[in-house]
C-alpha cells in the first residue's frame, strides 16, 4: 500500500524522525484558519498517490491565508497522473539551506536491503542518476545486520553528507531505518530531507510503501487507506480476496500464480503490438489477475465478473497451468462461472489450460461449446487471438464473436 505524504509523515513523526506535519484539508474554505494557525505563508500540496505533483501544478506557495484558500481550490478536483485531488496539505514554509535524497528500499534481486541516497535532493533521483551518477550512493544493507551506528555512518560518509551534520544526519538515518523496519516498508523515501537555515535536517515530504502480506501485524495500517482514490474495480477485487490490479488496454488477463500472470502480461503485450485497439496504438493488457492456486467455480466467477466489469475490455484471455489444481477442475470451474454470470459474461474468453489433467480439461470445455469460449493449446497462440479479436471488437463495437 503506498501512503500519502501526509501519512508518510504521520509515520515518520511516529518514529521520531524530525518533521512538520501541518494540516490536511478536503475543504477550501478550511485553508484560511489552517494558514492563519501555521504562521500565514504556507505551500498547499496536492495529496496523491503519484509522483510529479509539482510539475502538473500539485504545488503551489500561498503568500497569506486567502491565497491559501485560492490555491486550495484550485488544486482540490485536479487530475494528476490519473488521480483525483480530494485533499491537500498545508505546511508552513520552511528556510532550506540543502536539499538531500535519501530512502530504504527492498532489494529483491540481491535478496537484500539497499540505501539510495544523495546530496542533490528535491529532484527525481532518477534525473540525478543520469546527470552526474557520482552523485548517487548505494550502500548495501545486511537483512541480519541491519542499519546500526556503524552502518548509518557509513551511509553519511557514502553520501558525503556535510561534515557539519554528519553526526544528527546518522541520527536521522537510524530513526527512518526504525520506520522501514517496525513499520514493514518496502519503500521508506524522502525527497527532499533538508538542511534548515538553522541547520537541523528535516523531512519536507515522505513516501512510504507498506508490505500488505504484513498487515496482520499493523491492524493500525488500515487506517490509511483512502477508499476515495481506489480504483472501483481494484477495491471490489480486494473485497473478494483477489489480486488484481487495473491498467489501460483491451484484453484482461486471468492466470494462476503471479508468475504466470506477469509472463501473460508480456506475450499479450508482444501480440498486441500488430494490432490497432480505440486510440491507434496497439492493443494491450487491460488488468493483473492472480486467481491463485484455486480455480472452483466461485473464484472463477469472482475473477470474471471483475474484468467484465472494465468497460475497456474487449476479449479475456484466461491462462491457467493445472498444477495442485488439475485441469479439469479449472475447466468444471471456467463453465459453472459462465453459468453463473448469464447475461454479464459478453465477450469471448480465449482459454490456455496446459499441466495437470489437461486433456480431461479440454473435453470439459469441448463438450460445453459455449459461443464465447475459444480454446488455443499454446500461450503465444491464445495471446494472438485474444489481441486479434480485441481488435475486431474494438472496431466493430458490440462484436463478441
Amino acid at each position: 500500500m503506498d501512503l500519502m505524504e501526509y501519512q508518510a509523515k504521520e509515520l515518520f513523526a511516529k518514529h521520531d524522525v524530525p518533521v512538520t506535519l501541518g494540516a490536511v484539508l478536503e475543504n477550501a474554505e478550511d485553508a484560511r484558519a489552517a494558514a492563519d494557525k501555521l504562521g500565514g505563508r504556507v505551500v498547499v500540496k496536492a495529496q496523491v498517490k503519484a509522483g510529479g505533483r509539482g510539475k502538473a501544478g500539485g504545488v503551489k506557495l500561498a503568500e497569506n491565508p486567502d491565497e491559501a484558500v485560492a490555491r486550495a481550490g484550485e488544486i482540490l478536483g485536479m487530475d494528476i497522473k490519473g488521480h483525483t485531488v480530494h485533499r491537500v496539505l498545508l505546511a508552513p514554509t520552511a528556510d532550506i539551506a540543502d536539499e538531500y535524497y535519501f530512502s530504504f528500499l527492498v532489494d529483491r534481486a540481491a535478496r537484500q536491503f539497499l540505501c539510495i541516497a544523495s546530496i542533490e535532493g528535491g529532484i527525481e533521483i532518477e534525473e540525478v542518476a543520469q546527470a552526474n551518477p557520482d552523485a548517487v550512493a548505494k550502500v548495501a544493507i545486511d537483512p541480519l545486520v541491519g542499519v546500526d551506528e556503524a552502518k548509518a555512518r557509513e551511509i553519511v560518509a557514502a553520501t558525503r553528507f556535510p561534515a557539519e551534520i554528519a553526526d544528527e544526519a546518522a541520527v536521522v538515518v537510524g530513526k527512518l531505518w526504525n520506520v522501514f523496519v517496525e513499520e514493514d516498508a518496502s519503500l521508506v523515501e524522502v525527497n527532499p530531507l533538508v538542511r534548515l537555515g538553522d541547520g537541523h535536517l528535516e523531512a519536507l515530504d515522505g513516501k512510504i510503501t507498506l508490505d500488505d502480506n504484513a498487515d496482520f501485524r499493523h491492524p493500525e495500517h488500515a487506517a490509511f487507506q483512502d477508499r476515495a482514490d481506489t480504483d472501483a474495480l481494484e477495491a471490489d477485487a480486494q473485497a473478494k480476496g483477489l489480486n488484481y490490479v487495473k491498467l489501460d488496454g483491451e484484453v484482461g488477463i486471468i492466470g494462476n500464480g503471479a508468475g504466470l500472470v506477469m509472463s501473460t502480461l508480456d506475450v499479450v503485450a508482444y501480440a498486441g503490438e500488430a494490432r490497432p485497439g480505440p486510440d491507434g496504438t496497439g492493443v494491450k493488457p487491460a488488468n493483473f489477475l492472480d486467481i491463485g492456486g484455486g480455480a472452483s467455480a466461485e473464484v472463477m466467477a469472482d475473477g470474471l465478473h471483475i474484468v467484465l466489469g472494465d468497460p475497456q475490455v474487449k476479449s479475456v484471455f484466461v491462462n491457467v497451468f493445472g498444477g495442485i489444481t488439475a485441469c479439469d477442475a479449472v475447466a468444471n470451474g471456467i463453465v459453472h462461472a459462465l453459468q453463473l454470470l448469464g447475461d454479464e459474461a459478453n465477450k469471448p474468453l480465449v482459454v490456455r489450460l496446459d499441466g495437470n489433467n489437461v486433456e480431461e480439461g479440454r473435453r470439459i470445455l469441448s463438450d460445453a461449446d459455449h459461443p464465447l469460449v475459444t480454446m488455443v493449446d499454446t500461450m503465444d497462440g491464445a495471446a494472438a487471438r485474444a489481441a486479434e479479436l480485441a481488435a475486431l471488437s474494438s472496431s466493430e463495437p458490440g462484436r463478441t464473436d
